[in-house]
C-alpha cells in the first residue's frame, strides 16, 4: 500500500503507531477518549533516520480525509509545505529565540482553517533553550482544541525534561544499508551497485544516500573531504586545507541561500509597495526599513546555519574515515564504510596507533561542539586540521 508512510524506511514499528494515531484522529477531535492519538509527540532518531518524514506523514494523515492517502489535495499540500493548517518550522539559527517561540504559541491558539487539526511540526527541538522551552510549555500542556505539536530531535536527552515529559515518544532507528539501497533503487531507479555504495557511504542517512546516488557533485565533494587526512603534511598544508574547505562550504552556502534571499527580499519590498508614490508613502518607507532589517537578520542566521551544517557533514565523513582506520588497526573485521579507499585506510592505519586514531576522533567531535557554540568556522577547522596532523596536540 502506497501512502504518506511509504517513504519511511525500516520503521515498521513507528508506522504502525502513526497509522493508529491517524485512525483515532476523528474520535480524538470529537473529544472522545482514545489510546493512540495525543496532542503532543516527540519523534527521535539519528540524523537521516526519517524524523521529519515521519512527522510530516503524521501531519498529512491527520488533515487527510483518507488518513494519509498521499495523493489528495491535502496530502499534496503538506508535501509541498503549502497546507494552511500544517506549519513546518525549521530553525534558521542555533537556537529558537523566545520571540520566535512566542509567535508559534500565538499561532497555535488559532483554530484550523479547513482541516480538523492545526499541526505544528517543530524540527530540531533540541535547539529550544530553557527560556524558549518554558515559553512553549504551556501550549503543550494545555493546547487549544485541534492543535497538535510534533517535535523532532536526535534523542530524548537532547530535549529539556519539562518538554519531553509532556509528549508521547516514538524512537526511530537507523535503517540498514540494504533497506536504504533497496529504497533508492525502487523510488529513484538508482543502479543497484550505486545504491549499495551510497547506502554504505551515508551510514543509513537516507537524504545523504539519495544525494550521493544521484549527484556526481556530491560524490566529488565527499572525495575531496576524505582526501584531507592524507594531505596534512605540515602546518602550512593544515591551514591551507582548512581554508579551502571553509571556502568551498561558503560557496555552497551562497549557492543555496542567495536565490532564497533575493526572492524573499523582492517579495517583502513588493508587499510594502516599493516604487509607489503618494500621500503617506514616507510612513510606509520607514516601516519597510524595519522589516527589511529584520529579514536581513534572519537571512544571516540562516546562512550561518547552512555553513555550519555543511561543515558538520564533512566532519561526519571524516569520523567515518578514522572509524575505518581504527577497525583495521584493531583487526575487528567489521565492514568498512569507505571500502573503496582501503589502500589509503591501510596506509593510515600502519602509520599511526589506535590511541592516536581515537584522539583524532575526539578532535572531530570537539569541533562539532565548537561549531554548535558559534566558534568562527575557519578557526575551528584550522584547529581541527592541526589536531588531525598531530593528535598529541589534541
Amino acid at each position: 500500500m502506497t501512502d504518506v508512510f511509504s517513504d519511511l524506511i525500516g520503521q515498521d514499528h513507528v508506522v504502525a503507531q502513526l497509522r493508529a494515531a491517524a485512525a483515532d484522529g476523528p474520535a480524538a477531535r470529537a473529544g472522545l477518549p482514545t489510546s493512540a492519538m495525543t496532542h503532543a509527540w516527540l519523534l527521535t532518531g539519528p540524523p537521516g533516520s526519517g524524523r521529519s518524514t515521519a512527522a510530516l506523514a503524521l501531519a498529512a494523515a491527520l488533515v487527510c480525509p483518507e488518513r494519509g492517502c498521499g495523493v489528495c489535495a491535502e496530502c499534496t499540500a503538506v508535501k509541498h509545505s503549502a497546507h494552511v493548517d500544517v506549519e513546518h518550522i525549521v530553525p534558521e539559527s542555533v537556537t529558537y529565540s523566545v520571540a520566535e517561540t512566542r509567535e508559534l504559541v500565538h499561532r497555535s491558539a488559532m483554530a484550523p482553517s479547513r482541516a480538523p487539526w492545526h499541526v505544528f511540526v517543530l524540527e530540531d527541538a533540541d535547539r529550544l533553550n530553557a527560556e524558549s522551552a518554558n515559553t512553549l510549555l504551556k501550549s503543550i500542556e494545555e493546547p487549544t482544541p485541534g492543535t497538535v505539536w510534533i517535535l523532532c530531535a536526535p534523542s530524548t536527552e537532547d530535549v529539556l525534561p519539562t518538554i519531553r515529559s509532556r509528549c508521547r515518544h516514538l524512537q526511530l532507528a537507523t535503517p540498514s544499508n540494504a533497506e536504504v539501497a533497496e529504497a533508492l533503487s525502487r523510488s529513484f531507479g538508482v543502479d543497484p551497485a550505486m545504491a549499495a555504495f551510497a547506502a554504505r557511504a551515508a551510514q543509513g542517512h537516507i537524504g545523504r544516500a539519495r544525494a550521493l546516488a544521484t549527484s556526481e557533485e556530491a560524490r566529488l565533494r565527499r572525495q575531496d573531504v576524505l582526501r584531507i587526512p592524507t594531505q596534512l603534511h605540515d602546518l602550512g598544508s593544515c591551514l591551507a586545507l582548512a581554508a579551502d574547505l571553509v571556502a568551498t562550504v561558503n560557496d555552497d552556502s551562497d549557492a543555496i541561500c542567495d536565490p532564497l534571499d533575493e526572492r524573499e527580499m523582492t517579495q517583502l519590498r513588493a508587499a510594502y509597495g516599493e516604487g509607489a508614490e503618494g500621500r503617506g508613502i514616507g510612513t510606509v518607507e520607514r516601516r519597510a526599513k524595519g522589516a527589511v532589517k529584520a529579514l536581513e537578520d534572519r537571512q544571516k542566521k540562516r546562512r550561518r546555519r547552512v555553513v555550519r551544517d555543511q561543515l558538520d557533514r564533512a566532519i561526519v565523513d571524516l569520523i567515518a574515515f578514522y572509524r575505518d582506520v581504527l577497525v583495521l588497526q584493531l583487526g575487528a573485521g567489521s565492514p568498512l564504510v569507505n571500502d573503496e579507499m582501503r589502500p589509503q585506510l591501510e596506509r593510515c592505519a600502519a602509520e599511526s596507533t589506535p590511541e592516536d586514531t581515537l584522539r583524532r576522533v575526539d578532535a572531530l567531535e570537539r569541533t562539532r561542539h565548537l561549531l554548535e557554540a558559534n566558534v568562527t568556522p575557519l578557526l575551528a577547522m584550522e584547529s581541527l586540521a592541526v589536531s588531525l596532523r598531530d593528535p598529541s596536540l589534541a
